[in-house]
């Protein structure tokens, strides 16, 4: 930064320096002011202001006419051409000379003489004349007018070099200052230091030589440079470094030789030996003594400059050339209009005709102005006042004006102005003829006002009763005109008149305009004349309620226009300003007012935002009147006007009665600084900065405090309301923020910055306080964010302004701005030197904001916030310097004075210097480089560690909150995410958080940062696919869309296939959206991008990608049973026109035979042939007409060739092929199919695997069918019946056993497959004995005998097996004797392997039902012959399934209910089939379905839940009988096969039984509410027969089991929950009090006869059990002693204690349960709490959970209570506290009690009628009915009797839950 005078050199620092010698001289003429003392008139005039007598100015004369008017155009131009190339000037020429100088010959003017004025000499410098470029008239003009004045000369001392040259520069310290002014004071020491240790002599040796002049040319035609220097050679002259220093060196640069003339080797030879040379001896210099320094930016120094105050400046001469000639014309003007008007009042009242355009006469016949002539009247007035010539208009003619127009004003008390909704057409029309005559009078009121407003000081024309009635009118137009029409909405009872008005706009339009220019007008006299309080408050009250007038947002529902009231609320909104910024005393109220009537505001975010900002956009008006208010603030308050005018009313008013001195306002004293000049300032820079501190402190003071008031009121409401209650704080609070954050970086609202500060200063206190509740913080994260998120744009706005202003076309102050900008984004690099300098960021803002004043006057206010905030960073900044720097102090000392005159007088910069024209774009980015410097940008860092660390807060709502917080920041400034940056690592841990909505906003986030920096795909990818998987279906959902997202635009294979796969195991999801949304993305990804075939190559290669894809995808996983499904749903759309997915499928599968003979490659890349096969298998189960018969073929060699195990995975590929699309084919070739049969007979023998041999056998099935022959496999059959014969005789062996397996399957799957009784003979030739009729029955009974217990285990697996197999498809075969009896023994001995074998039989038979169920179901309309939709048999075997499920069902439910495995889970999908079919009663499954839910297998919970909200829905009221015994089933499943007898899961927290309860939405809240008070009674026992023999009392375990459902439950109403918790407080006030009377009775010893019992028993030092009667705060208590270890003395049974113990335990859970029931849903701890009683209207309505209330606190709890049983100390402190849960009261606390107790539960009440004293400890003793020990209490002294009724609840009754916001309902 430069230190300068003006930023000019012309005019800097350097020039207040006078040479020793010279006298004072003065810049300028005197100002009155400071001419005053030297006059005699001083103390004749009581007061001076300018407004009364101006200030003389040079120029005020008439000036001489300009040269342009004194000739026509073509004239001069004829003369210039004549005069052109002629020696002689001619005589026309000169005639015209001699005329243009007439007036300024030396006989012509009057001479004066002046002292003369000394000068700095300087050498004459060559420069061009000013002459050179004139035409030939005015060239004339110039040389001859020099004549006619004499210069004076002055004796100007010379200044001498050392070598004798004269000097070209001024004197001074800049070279050698420049760049160590802006070097810290610190480095500048260490530098100078450094300096003196390593002082080097220079030596410049100039040699002397002969100059020869005739080896030199005179080079006058060239063009010689200034700056060129002249060199003269001395002997020799040896300078120090020191003495360097303080000599001036030369300002130019030094020209430098051009490198071609360097590189002539014929002359740089001749120049060396008489050149200069420099010798530097060597000298040991360390670098480590020295700093390297960054070089800060330096403002250019011809951006200011200070006004020239010579004769010749032209803005000396007036603010205008012929103002006095226009002066004369506007009073000409007027005083012919008023002439005119005068006469035509006379012709009125004479009754002459002729006057009616003029005057008018009203019917009192008096004379008034009309409407036009009253615009005519203000506008000459106007006109007056504005070229200052109003004082000269005769005070009669504005007496009489005056006098007209208040007779004007006094014609509106007889017109009815109030609009009435009822009128009819005609009264509408009436009405608007009236609103010409409103116009007359609002004019006349403007006329009489402007008079005023011209501030002629004849106290005639200032009439009270003028102003009042003007006011008055206003006020009446307002709420009588304005307001209704604006209100006026096309509907309801005021859609008839608004029609009919909206025929009137034009008039209605008048009158709005007149009317805000009145008001206007009124604006602008409140801070001319001094107006009554009256007045003021009037103004003051109607300005409020115009800001509040709900406006219409769009143009077809407002009567008038939206854009008519917005100009009147804007002068409204001026009103308030200037009210508030000359009343001082006002401005809390006017504050308040508008705080206070914010409810009136509409909070939706269009219609609220109706003020439009000059750079675009909208904003509320009220938050753009606050910000102005806090701008106006901080502006000065003019005193010496408020003393000028109370003393003209005072003498205006001595001769009024009744006026005393006290109505005039005090005189404020102002301080008087006693620095006069800069030149002072900088000699006295501590005074200097002292004065401006002085000064500005309260200004800045006063813009805080009510900024600050501003703030926490709106606060305060918005942290006590919620966005969808009833008050509208908290979205205005949002809008409220928006707004400042809106105008955050506009030059026009500076205060934004401020109010955005102190609200980031109270949400960090808010954040960050302890006891802050989680709906507040959530608040102020959201906030927060939005904060970082502003600063955020700032910053990239400031380096991306930065980055453009430093283009080589950019001028000096846009490259000196952006160089400023880099460095104010690292603040280390960035000092208040800079920030503050006088050409800096604030002077451009300040130049700015002055030229666009004019224009707009309200920035006013914000020019003055600016001044105020630069001088605060002066004076601040100067505090903080640690050490003197005479320089920069200096200047400091200069800015202080200059700012202290731009806050005294706001014209004093435009007077007294000049700037470059400021850009938008520069003034935009000065502003900006000021705010990143504010402490509210300076505060990002804190802001943002914050919002990360609030990622980790134990809230979940605070986590999620701060996640959308970090996603706003994130958005605007990306950067963050780069580098080793942790804001990755939180947002991971958070997309595994327990909280639902923690994990869905953390995957949003995700997203967001994936979409900034796509290279974080490849690692983020895998966490968000484990989110597929996740409990929340919103999560699910959220993860998929994000991976289909990254699958779309991310091409490599291993991570689409990883997303692929993800989105194919979703499509068996549970929740039935995740099912669709899977199978539509799988089409969106898989199928839709080839769609649109377009046959190029580029096409063909994606095509083979993505097969290759796809095979990737099926190899990785299991997802071949997934997939064929999938694709029959996309093969199948709703749309039947839809060809594109069939026609994708055709061309993979095509594509795919291309790949079936691939060999296995090591490159996973590379699909194999075996995999290809796999793929095809699924296309061929989703749509075997995918395949042709030339792709069929392909296969053949596939079977062939088939000779092991490592050929059966693409042999068994092909037969499923072939089993599916043989029978699709049109024709098929007999050769082939039998070339098929036989290879798929010659490989039975070669497989063992029993699903290979199946789809071998349905194969083969197929390809008989086709050919229609069944022999061979007939033969099969019968040849391995006789093999299964022959093993019957003798004892079974290795061997043999092996034999009997493979003959069973053979014979399982043909008969599984093929109906054998059309092939009878085959059969009856090998069996002769043979006299059945059923082959099925044949095969059966030849397998049974091997089913016999004695046989081997081997034997009876595949006996077994394959008479399931026979008879799944012949399941008459089932209700044989022989089958069912073999079956029983089975389940009998309960191995499971054979109860396998069963199970699978039946679940496909039972399927298998189903489906012929399905399908005539479907097809009943066209078949009514339902036998003939059996598939073999031609019947239907419900009664078989029937008596199988009876017979077998109590050993499927058993097997069930035993494990957790794949066998439980067979005999699940046994039972769900046997459910879906209706085949029993529903009692008998759902229990078992009930207790299946809670299984921690998903499969079996999820099919258990399916399974029994069908039957629930079928058969509710059966069902419901069942719920209490199947909860106590659930119980035993899991403490006995899950092993966990809790109740509830946890991370998150969920409950058991959340299924039944999403089963019982289902059903009315009466029912649940029925179930839910069964539920909670399961928990209560009866105290004698409670069991406490076992470690862990049964009882206590299943209550646990309960209670933790319960307080975990879902609640659907607010009816069920106010059940649950009713039937819990009612348990614990029946059954506990009687444990509580047990124990104090029997472990206690406190009984009803004994007052004081003997002994007290002591738990240990710090908890003593009192008697009854006693509490711990009570004098007769025996304390503790210390240094004794207390004695235990009970003499309870043990198992009696333990008995007590567990009764407390399930009292003290239960209690647990109910309390955070209550604070989870805002039902307040107390149970008469008016938050608990919901209205009945209420109770069908969702329960609203608190946010911040989480289970953890509960589960904690809890486990503390169950482990009581295990110390008898421990067991006695339950005791004691059930004692106290029952007998104390702790929901009534005193007020001193610290809030930390507030996790104290509450009691349930016994008597609500008994009263009790409120102790200072432990809280109110109970002394209900069943409580013994209660002593009758002696009624206090004083005390009234106790009244009839219900009593009154406590005053000292604290609510606990006051940091838990919200209304539960």
């Amino acid at each position: 930064m430069n230190y300068n005078n003006g930023g000019g050199a012309q005019n800097g620092y350097y020039a207040h320096q006078r040479p020793s010698n010279s006298q004072p001289t003065m810049s300028r003429p005197f100002s009155l002011q400071e001419s005053l003392p030297f006059s005699p008139q001083t103390s004749t005039i009581p007061f001076i202001s300018a407004d009364i007598i101006p200030d003389p100015s040079l120029g005020s004369g008439t000036p001489a006419l300009p040269i342009s008017d004194l000739f026509h155009t073509q004239e001069f131009d004829a003369l210039n051409r004549d005069a052109y190339g002629q020696a002689q000037m001619p005589r026309n020429v000169k005639q015209v000379v001699d005329h243009v100088l007439q007036d300024i010959k030396p006989s012509q003017r009057t001479h004066f003489k002046f002292s003369a004025f000394p000068r700095s000499s300087s050498n004459p410098v060559a420069v061009r004349s000013l002459a050179d470029d004139l035409s030939p008239i005015a060239k004339a003009v110039y040389e001859k007018v020099g004549g006619y004045f004499k210069a004076t000369k002055a004796n100007i001392p010379d200044t001498k070099l050392s070598n004798g040259q004269a000097s070209t520069f001024p004197s001074s310290k800049r070279a050698s200052t420049s760049s160590s002014l802006n070097s810290p004071s610190a480095t500048q020491s260490q530098n100078s230091q450094a300096h003196r240790s390593n002082s080097i002599k220079i030596e410049v040796a100039i040699p002397s030589r002969h100059f020869d002049g005739s080896q030199y040319v005179d080079s006058l035609d060239s063009a010689q440079p200034e700056d060129s220097i002249v060199v003269h050679p001395l002997q020799q002259q040896s300078i120090q470094l020191g003495q360097l220093q303080d000599q001036p060196l030369p300002q130019q640069p030094i020209p430098q030789l051009p490198q071609s003339f360097l590189q002539q080797p014929n002359i740089l030879p001749d120049l060396t030996p008489s050149s200069f040379k420099v010798e530097l001896p060597s000298a040991d210099i360390n670098r480590d003594e020295y700093l390297e320094i960054e070089v800060p930016p330096e403002e250019p120094q011809n951006l200011s400059a200070r006004k020239q105050e010579t004769a010749d400046s032209q803005e000396f001469l007036g603010e205008s050339l012929d103002q006095r000639q226009r002066g004369d014309a506007a009073l000409d003007a007027l005083d012919k209009l008023t002439q005119a008007v005068f006469a035509s009042v006379g012709s009125a009242l004479a009754m002459e005709p002729g006057y009616e355009h003029i005057v008018s006469l009203t019917q009192d016949q008096e004379v008034i102005m009309t409407t036009a002539t009253q615009q005519k009247m203000h506008t000459a007035i106007q006109k007056t006042i504005g070229l200052k010539c109003f004082d000269r208009v005769p005070l009669e003619h504005l007496v009489h004006i005056m006098k007209l127009s208040e007779t004007g004003l006094s014609q509106q008390e007889g017109i009815e102005t109030r609009i009435d909704d009822s009128w009819s057409e005609d009264s509408v029309e009436s009405w608007v003829q009236k609103l010409s005559e409103v116009d007359t009078i609002l004019k006349a009121a403007r006329t009489c006002l402007r008079i005023l407003s011209g501030g002629r000081e004849d106290k005639q024309l200032y009439s009270e009763s003028v102003i009042q009635k003007s006011v008055d009118i206003f006020k009446t137009v307002t709420e009588d005109i304005v307001i209704p029409l604006v209100e006026m909405r096309p509907s309801g009872n005021s859609a008839n008149i608004f029609k009919t008005l909206s025929k009137h706009k034009k008039s209605i339009t008048s009158t709005f305009i007149c009317c805000q220019k009145l008001f206007a007008l009124l604006t602008e006299l409140v801070t001319l004349i001094e107006l009554s309080d009256t007045v003021i408050n009037s103004l003051e009250f109607t300005a409020s309620r115009l800001i509040f007038v709900e406006n219409a947002y769009f143009e077809k529902d407002s009567a008038v226009g939206v854009q008519k009231f917005d100009g009147i609320r804007s002068v409204a909104m001026d009103m308030l300003c200037q009210i508030f910024l000359i009343k001082p005393q006002q401005r809390q109220g006017i504050i308040d007012d508008i705080l206070t009537s914010l409810e009136k505001l509409p909070v939706g975010k269009q219609s609220a935002r109706q003020f439009k900002l000059s750079e675009g956009g909208s904003i509320q008006p009220v938050s753009a009147l606050l910000m102005r208010l806090v701008q106006a603030s901080s502006g000065r308050v003019d005193n010496s006007r408020e003393r000028n005018r109370n003393t003209m009313l005072k003498e205006l008013a001595e001769g009024d009665d009744g006026v005393e001195e006290d109505d005039f306002l005090a005189e404020t004293k102002q301080p008087v600084s006693s620095i006069k000049s800069e030149e002072h300032a900088a000699q006295q820079h501590a005074v200097s900065i002292k004065d401006l501190d002085t000064v500005v402190t309260p200004l800045t003071d006063n813009a805080q405090r009510n900024a600050s008031y501003i703030i926490n009121f709106i606060v305060k409401r918005a942290i006590g309301s919620t966005k969808s209650g009833d008050t509208p704080y908290r979205n205005l609070f949002d809008l409220f923020v928006e707004d400042f954050t809106t105008c955050l970086d506009s030059p026009d609202w500076p205060s934004a910055e401020l109010l955005l500060r102190l609200l980031m200063v109270m949400m960090v206190q808010l954040f960050e306080a302890p006891k802050t509740a989680a709906p507040a913080k959530n608040m102020a994260l959201e906030l927060l964010g939005g904060m970082s998120a502003a600063i955020s744009r700032l910053r990239s706005h400031v380096k991306r302004m930065a980055g453009a202003s430093e283009g080589n076309d950019a001028d000096d102050l846009s490259r000196y701005l952006a160089d400023l900008g880099s460095h104010v984004l690292e603040p280390q690099k960035c000092r208040i030197e800079q920030i503050a300098a006088w050409t800096g960021p604030y002077r451009v803002t300040l130049e700015y904001l002055q030229r666009r004043c004019t224009d707009d006057p309200h920035l006013s206010s914000a020019i003055s916030f600016i001044i105020a905030d630069w001088a605060y960073q002066i004076h601040s900044g100067y505090d903080t310097f640690q050490e003197g720097y005479q320089e920069r102090d200096e200047e400091f000392g200069r800015l202080g004075y200059r700012l202290r005159m731009m806050i005294e007088d706001r014209r004093w910069l435009s007077s007294e210097y000049t700037f470059k024209a400021v850009s938008i774009s520069q003034a935009k980015l000065s502003y900006s480089i000021l705010l990143l410097r504010s402490p509210l940008c300076e505060s990002f860092g804190k802001i943002l560690n914050i919002l990360l660390s609030s990622m980790a807060s134990d809230q979940a709502t605070v986590r999620s909150k701060s996640l959308k917080s970090v996603n706003q920041v994130l958005e605007t400034d990306p950067s963050i995410l780069d580098g080793d940056s942790a804001v990755i690592q939180l947002i991971l841990e958070c997309a595994s958080d327990s909280s639902t909505q923690v994990r869905d906003s953390a995957l949003g986030l995700l997203g967001s940062c994936i979409t900034m920096r796509p290279a974080l795909e490849t690692s983020l990818t895998p966490k968000i696919i484990d989110r597929f998987q996740d409990s929340g279906v919103g999560v699910r959902k959220r993860a998929m869309k994000l991976a289909r997202d990254i699958y779309l635009r991310n091409r490599n294979k291993g991570l689409r296939s990883m997303i692929a796969n993800g989105l194919l195991r979703r499509v068996q999801d549970p929740d039935e959206g995740v099912r669709d949304l899977a199978r539509q993305m799988i089409e969106e990804v898989w199928f839709a991008p080839f769609y649109r075939d377009e046959g190029t190559a580029v096409y063909q290669t994606s095509l083979t990608e993505h097969v290759a894809l796809i095979i990737q995808t099926v190899r990785s996983g299991t997802l071949a049973e997934i997939l064929d499904k999938v694709f029959q749903t996309i093969l199948k759309p709703q749309n039947k026109s839809l060809e594109g997915p069939f026609s994708v499928c055709s061309k993979l599968v095509a594509n795919m035979f291309g790949l079936i003979d691939n060999l296995e490659s090591d490159d996973p890349a590379i699909p194999s042939g075996r995999d290809a096969l796999q793929v095809l298998t699924i296309f061929a189960k989703a749509d075997p007409k995918l395949f042709n018969f030339e792709q069929i073929r392909l296969l053949k060699p596939h079977l062939a060739t088939f000779s092991g195990t490592e050929e059966l995975s693409a042999f068994r590929a092909v037969t499923v092929i072939y089993k599916r699309v043989l029978p699709q084919l049109s024709t098929v070739h007999s050769d082939f199919l039998t070339e098929v049969r036989l290879n798929l007979l010659k490989a039975i023998g070669k497989i063992a695997s029993r699903g290979a041999i199946d789809d071998l056998i349905a194969c083969a099935r197929v390809v008989c069918d086709l050919l229609n022959s069944f022999e061979p496999l007939a033969n099969l059959v019968a040849s391995s019946l006789m093999g299964i014969q022959k093993l019957r005789v003798g004892t079974l062996d290795a061997k043999k056993l092996q034999f009997l397996s493979a003959y069973s399957i053979i014979v399982g799957m043909v008969g599984k497959h093929c109906d054998l009784d059309k092939q009878m003979p085959i059969f009856k030739n090998k069996f002769p004995k043979w006299q059945g009729d059923s082959v099925p029955r044949l095969v059966v009974d030849m397998l049974v005998p091997f089913a016999a217990p004695s046989q081997p285990l081997d034997a009876r697996k595949a006996s077994l097996e394959a008479i399931g197999l026979v008879c799944q498809s012949w399941p008459r075969n089932y209700v044989l004797v022989k089958v069912y009896t073999a079956f029983q023994q089975v389940f009998d001995d309960q191995v499971p392997v054979l109860e396998t074998m069963i199970l699978r039989s039946f679940r496909e038979f039972l399927l298998t039902e189903e489906k012929r169920s399905e399908m005539a179901a479907a097809d009943a309309p066209a078949k009514q012959h339902k036998k003939e939709l059996t598939v073999m048999g031609g019947t239907s075997f419900d009664d078989v399934a029937s008596a199988t499920t009876q017979r077998f069902l109590k050993d499927f439910t058993r097997i069930s209910l035993a494990t957790q495995d794949e066998h439980a889970f067979l005999a699940m999908e046994v039972l769900g089939s046997i459910n879906r079919q209706g085949l029993t009663h529903p009692k008998e499954t759902g229990v078992t379905l009930i207790t299946l839910e809670t299984s921690a297998n998903r499969k079996i919970a999820e099919l258990a839940f399916a399974e029994h909200r069908s039957l629930h829905e079928k058969h509710e009221t059966v069902l419901e009988r069942e719920y209490a015994k199947a909860v106590q089933s659930a119980y035993a499943y899991q403490r006995d096969v899950v092993n966990d007898s809790h109740g509830a899961t946890t991370n998150p927290f969920q409950s058991k039984l959340h299924f039944l309860m999403e089963v019982l939405k289902i059903s009315k809240m009466r029912n649940r509410q029925r179930f839910l008070e069964k539920l909670c009674f399961q928990v209560d026992f009866d105290l004698p027969k409670l069991d406490a023999t076992a470690d862990f009392p049964p009882h206590v375990d299943f209550s646990r089991f309960i209670i933790e459902n319960v307080a975990f439950f879902e609640y659907q109403t607010v009816g069920e929950l106010q059940t649950t918790v009713n039937a819990i407080e009612k348990i614990v006030s029946s059954t506990g009090a009687t444990v509580a009377q047990a124990i104090e009775s029997e472990v206690f010893n406190v009984r009803m006869d004994v007052d004081q019992p003997a002994a007290i028993p002591a738990l240990d030092s710090d908890h003593t059990v009192p008697a009854a009667g006693m509490h711990a705060g009570d004098p007769m208590a025996v304390p503790p002693i210390p240094g004794l270890t207390p004695v235990m003395i009970v003499s309870t049974d043990p198992s009696r204690l333990r008995q007590l113990t567990a009764a407390s335990i399930i009292m003290l859970s239960l209690w647990e349960a109910r309390t955070h029931l209550r604070r989870l849903y805002g039902m307040g701890t107390n149970r008469h709490d008016s938050k608990a009683k919901a209205l009945a209207k209420d109770l069908n309505k969702t329960p609203n959970k608190v946010q911040g209330v989480h289970g953890e606190r509960f589960w904690d709890e809890v486990t503390s209570h169950m482990n009581a049983l295990q110390t008898q100390e421990q067991m006695m402190r339950k005791c004691s506290a059930c004692v106290e849960l029952l007998n104390v009261d702790k929901e009534f606390k005193v007020a001193d009690e610290e809030e930390g107790q507030v996790e104290d539960v509450s009691t349930p009440s016994g008597d609500d009628d008994e009263d009790g004293d409120v102790m200072a400890e432990r809280g109110r003793k109970r002394k209900g009915g069943m409580t013994p020990g209660g002593r009758k209490k002696r009624a206090r002294s004083g005390s009234q009797p106790r009244k009839r009724g219900r009593p009154r609840k406590h005053s000292v009754e604290l609510d606990h839950e006051a940091d838990i916001d919200g209304d539960w309902i």
